[in-house]
């Protein structure tokens, strides 16, 4: 299996009085040309997914939506609180597992710390790893089965600036 783990784009900031829950900030105009630039270049690298899985915030699931769509994958999304801020690690890696979701290239769409909790988890079986994941970055990491303890390995881990030079 191919995790791919993707950071969502730059959003309006916390606290924008038009925006007063968290859940609901969207991407910033800056934000979604970004991420349609990093999702050009998924599409270069030949990156197809399977399934991908966001956030239901709307930051991570507008990400979700651009890349979807550049992809030709839009039919593919699907929504999931394992991936919002507090999310469970382990209700999410028996989302992927349990709910026949095909899981050959699977993309997951969230918010940090989380995302960097839940790769370094997959990678030492530790959370304390210090991993960072700017907004908009993307990471692999592949594994034979995946359970919530050591057991992917890490493949890559690209910044935005990276990503956008490839796009």
């Amino acid at each position: 299996m191919n995790l791919f783990i993707l950071r969502h784009g730059l959003a309006v900031e916390p606290g924008t009085a038009r925006f007063a829950k968290d859940s609901e900030r969207p991407l910033t105009p800056k934000g979604k040309r970004k991420v349609s630039k990093i999702a050009k270049a998924m599409k270069a690298m030949e990156l197809s997914f399977d399934v991908i899985l966001s956030s239901p915030y709307v930051r991570a699931r507008e990400t979700a939506q651009i890349v979807a769509e550049g992809l030709n994958a839009g039919k593919r999304l699907k929504l999931t609180e394992a991936l919002a801020p507090g999310g469970s690690a382990e209700k999410l890696i028996d989302l992927i597992n349990q709910n026949g979701l095909p899981t050959e290239n699977v993309l997951l769409v969230g918010h940090e710390p989380c995302l960097s909790e839940l790769i370094s988890l997959l990678v030492s079986g530790e959370t304390g790893m210090s991993i960072v994941m700017k907004k908009g970055s993307l990471c692999k990491l592949s594994a034979e089965a995946l359970e919530p303890d050591r057991c992917a390995s890490l493949e890559w881990l690209l910044t935005p600036k990276q990503m956008m030079l490839m796009g």
